[in-house]
């Protein structure tokens, strides 16, 4: 079965710069560490993704389509297809003292956040910080080696794959959850993990959101996605009943 947009698909993927041959992302981890860009208690693998939902680059989400499950394909992408061109507005002189206002040190190299965008400081003279705002990958043509891994295919299975994406809490097991379909809505009852994350809250609501949407935009059977998180006392001979408390989103709500 061919891939198509909408479709619920798990990825590999390893992206390089074209220009260097330098891997910048992979779902390889033997392949992560030997580039040197092992990341710790990070989740290696195929990724879960929808087709044309945005999860991808543009110009990697077309040329999936008509792949077939275990299908290979090398994919060569322009700046404008992946990052953009460099933008020299987005390169910024700020004044030490501002810096100093935040307590902060600055030091070539250092990740800096301003009104949500990240940057990167780039050099420090004569009293100023020169900070870059562009996109680490912007202005580069990428290459990336891609495998249809699995197309997913149940309604359940595909409401599990965008909570393994979404999901701020790596350490949930999707397994655990349990998911059920009736009248058009789906319930999701959620791994013990999800009680315990440390993240912020509406960091959490806004993952559900996500998850939400791209069950109801791509899955037409379902309109609304219950989230029920149970918490249950534990007595020392029985367990008392457990109490549901429920998240509601539905399609109306977006």
């Amino acid at each position: 079965m061919p891939v198509k947009n909408g479709e619920f698909v798990k990825l590999e993927y390893t992206g390089k710069v074209q220009e260097t041959g330098e891997v910048f992302d992979t779902t390889d981890e033997k392949v992560a560490e030997e580039e040197g860009i092992l990341v710790e208690n990070k989740s290696y693998g195929a990724i879960p993704i929808i087709v044309g939902a945005g999860h991808l680059l543009k110009g990697l989400d077309e040329e999936l389509i008509d792949l077939e499950e275990g299908d290979e394909k090398t994919i060569s992408l322009t700046p404008e297809e992946a990052f953009g061109e460099r933008d020299p507005k987005l390169v910024q002189l700020i004044p030490m003292k501002e810096f100093k206002k935040q307590g902060m040190k600055p030091q070539v190299g250092m990740s800096i956040s301003s009104e949500g965008v990240t940057g990167k400081i780039r050099s420090i003279s004569g009293g100023r910080v020169r900070v870059d705002f562009n996109h680490e990958l912007a202005g580069k043509s990428l290459e990336y080696h891609v495998k249809v891994a699995e197309i997913i295919a149940g309604d359940e299975d595909k409401i599990k794959s965008m909570i393994e994406l979404h999901y701020p809490n790596p350490k949930i097991d999707v397994e655990k959850t349990e998911v059920t379909i009736e009248d058009g809505v789906a319930k999701i009852s959620m791994d013990e993990m999800a009680k315990f994350d440390n993240k912020p809250y509406m960091d959490i609501t806004f993952a559900r959101f996500r998850i939400a949407r791209d069950v109801w935009e791509n899955i037409d059977t379902i309109e609304k996605v219950e989230f029920v998180d149970v918490f249950e006392k534990k007595a020392p001979e029985e367990e008392a009943e457990a109490e549901e408390v429920p998240e509601v989103l539905d399609k109306a709500e977006e």
